[in-house]
């Protein structure tokens, strides 16, 4: 398994991907973010490859030198493989390069099931950011 930033030819796996995972009001609200990201800044965009298929994706951006962990999609089949853990480890380093002073994972409701694969890896409640904004707001 690969991690590496998205490219436009991974478009239809990724979105085939996200509304296979996602609740549709989640998918929504995320191909927005996926959009607005994409024309921002595409290397904070991380897809993990298995094989030539796209088995996840993490989307994050940086806001007032903030880093934030906004969407993590992993396929059915491949979940509990360590796919999510890499694809969180690698965007932290992106994070890092960039000087990024605080790392914060957004706890919207789509999130809140998954706030336990960052506890696994070392993240507090105190870096959970809730808020009713949506990222095109928030790193606008």
């Amino acid at each position: 398994m690969k991690v590496r930033s998205f490219q436009l030819s991974d478009y239809q796996l990724v979105t085939g991907l996200l509304e296979m995972v996602l609740s549709e009001e989640c998918y929504e609200q995320t191909m927005e973010a996926f959009a607005r990201q994409l024309s921002w800044d595409s290397e904070l965009v991380l897809v993990a490859v298995e094989e030539s298929e796209v088995v996840g994706i993490m989307i994050g951006t940086i806001d007032n030198n903030k880093g934030y962990y906004y969407r993590i999609a992993v396929h059915p089949h491949h979940q509990r493989q360590g796919i999510g853990k890499a694809l969180i480890q690698s965007l932290r380093q992106r994070f890092e390069q960039r000087n990024v002073m605080k790392i914060m994972i957004t706890a919207d409701e789509h999130n809140e099931p998954i706030l336990p694969l960052y506890e696994s890896l070392g993240y507090a409640a105190t870096d959970f950011f809730r808020s009713f904004q949506k990222l095109s707001i928030v790193a606008g």
